[in-house]
């Protein structure tokens, strides 16, 4: 007999860092062996906010803090595991994530940026344009992407450098 499926989602922040040309962020997971690539992401302390929380995964995620933020999604989004990933991650707890999104403007240079943090999550990072975002990302992620794409569009557009 197989367990049921979990039903909550793990709250957590992700976030759309820009340089100033408007190119997005995305970094090569040290733990997946596909080409997938992504956003800094994660979860959120009990009782803590998702601006800090966000603020800190930036800092642990990418090693610098040289970013303002400039958005945040109107809503929570939810994403759902493949049933095979269920009870590989967050100890069979969670059937997804539900993630709110920042806009973040990055204020300093390429080399702030050091992804080989206390606890590194990545192999490498690069910059690209926003619409490319669903195309580099896992499956199970693309509509959300799509969606923070869609969302940040004006604003990336009205707070170009």
């Amino acid at each position: 007999m197989n367990a049921p499926l979990p039903t909550a989602y793990r709250p957590c922040v992700g976030i759309m860092l820009l340089n100033a040309a408007n190119r997005v962020f995305v970094a090569r997971r040290i733990d997946m062996t596909s080409d997938a690539w992504q956003m800094p992401q994660g979860g959120i302390d009990p009782g803590e906010e998702p601006r800090a929380a966000a603020l800190r995964e930036l800092g642990e995620e990418t090693g610098t803090d040289k970013a303002i933020i400039i958005g945040e999604s109107s809503r929570w989004m939810n994403y759902d595991l493949p049933v095979e990933m269920i009870g590989q991650l967050w100890k069979g707890r969670y059937r997804g994530q539900t993630q709110k999104w920042f806009l973040m403007r990055f204020t300093g240079v390429d080399s702030d940026i050091n992804i080989a943090t206390e606890t590194p999550e990545f192999t490498e990072w690069k910059w690209i344009e926003p619409a490319q975002l669903p195309d580099v990302i896992v499956p199970f992620k693309r509509d959300i992407y799509r969606q923070v794409v869609a969302e940040f569009s004006p604003l990336i557009h009205s707070t170009a450098r």
